[in-house]
């Protein structure tokens, strides 16, 4: 597959990608609002961070407990029961005096159910198209990503300068259920990837299995540690630049945006594979600046060009599916999801509590010097393990 023509040929790749960008397109708009909602009623850089990024930090417990259901469960009842399910959150998080806890429990919530959704949505993909084909169907869903968190963020800037952030949260609900009856109408029923019902023994074990090569757990780390300390760096936009928390998400979407297409369709696949270290590089060295304080239209390029860097996820996903076997795509897709959301979570509640006791742009800083040395540890203790010889099961 060496086209997007090709890609878009193949039967329930649209489906899939249009229930997905409105998942992400009410994802960003609601997550901008219920910051802003928190920031406004507490003026804690903590708490709106959490309520922006929590939810991943309850992604290691989907990991560890409930990611066996993500190739177990029938994929087209599950991906849009997972639509439903945020739907119904959402518009509860939309409540007028909703006490704060329980703003937090919700989010909880969508948490477990987006650790078992993201593995179900990318082990779909892994099944629809050809293993050649992939890549560029992944970076396809990044391009769209990008292009919906453009949208989200500047949409819900302007929804929120024009509305509330509980009526923006209640629009947010309505995309949701947009993208429920989108899966259910486009996508056909398939049988479950692996047999067996779903369980913590089943989800333990299989872990277990794909924890246990060097060659993964180093393409773990990698998609993990990196770019999650640069989310944590996203996630004080708002308390970094209050009225204009918008325009640096969106500038971040359009840099993202870039780094995917030419990674995924420009660059060819010989000279991709070395790409993963410089492209991190790249992800954290603009942010290393922000200690001086530029101005925001500064920043706003800073953050554009760093966030093409998160295109070495692609790199890195490629070579994780390489040495995976079959039958625990959707698992090792959920796990990177679960495992990298759960690192955005981290980061960001650890963004929020260094910013309380310094500053939002020392912080940043501060992330960013971290992010860069895990990535030249990485590269300096690579595996030489050959793919095909590792994505057995161990």
């Amino acid at each position: 597959m060496r086209s997007y023509r090709d890609l878009f040929r193949t039967p329930e790749f649209t489906p899939l990608l249009l229930a997905a960008s409105a998942q992400s397109l009410a994802r960003t708009t609601s997550g901008l609002a219920l910051a802003t909602l928190v920031h406004r009623e507490t003026a804690s850089p903590l708490l709106a961070a959490l309520s922006m990024f929590g939810p991943s930090l309850a992604h290691v417990l989907g990991a560890t407990l409930l990611m066996s259901a993500a190739d177990r469960l029938p994929p087209r009842a599950a991906t849009a029961g997972t639509a439903l399910a945020f739907a119904a959150a959402t518009a509860l998080l939309a409540l007028p005096g909703l006490p704060l806890p329980a703003v937090f429990a919700v989010l909880l919530l969508q948490g477990l159910v987006a650790s078992v959704g993201g593995g179900v949505g990318w082990g779909l993909l892994n099944e629809i198209l050809p293993r050649d084909g992939y890549l560029l169907g992944r970076s396809v869903f990044s391009v769209m990503h990008g292009l919906t968190q453009i949208t989200g963020y500047a949409t819900g800037g302007l929804l929120l300068a024009l509305l509330s952030p509980r009526a923006t949260l209640l629009l947010a609900a309505s995309l949701y259920g947009t993208a429920a009856l989108v899966a259910r109408l486009g996508l056909t029923p398939r049988p479950p990837r692996a047999t067996g019902r779903p369980s913590v023994r089943a989800t333990r074990l299989a872990n277990a299995r794909l924890w246990a090569s060097p060659a993964r757990r180093h393409v773990y780390l990698g998609l993990w540690i990196p770019n999650g300390l640069i989310v944590g760096c996203e996630s004080l936009y708002v308390p970094h630049a209050p009225d204009s928390a918008g325009v640096l998400f969106a500038c971040a979407a359009a840099g993202m945006l870039a780094g995917d297409v030419t990674v995924g369709r420009l660059v060819p696949p010989a000279r991709r594979r070395r790409l993963a270290t410089p492209l991190l590089l790249l992800l954290a060295t603009p942010y290393l600046l922000l200690v001086l304080h530029p101005p925001l239209a500064v920043t706003a390029v800073l953050v554009a060009g760093a966030s093409a860097g998160f295109g070495a996820s692609l790199v890195q996903q490629e070579r994780l599916m390489a040495l995976t076997p079959p039958d625990l795509s959707g698992h090792a897709l959920g796990l990177h999801s679960s495992g990298m959301l759960t690192m955005q979570g981290v980061s960001a509640a650890l963004a929020g509590g260094l910013a309380q006791l310094t500053s939002p742009a020392t912080t940043m800083t501060a992330l960013a010097a971290v992010s860069t040395a895990v990535t030249l540890l990485l590269a300096a203790t690579q595996p030489t393990t050959a793919a095909r010889g590792a994505s057995h099961p161990a």
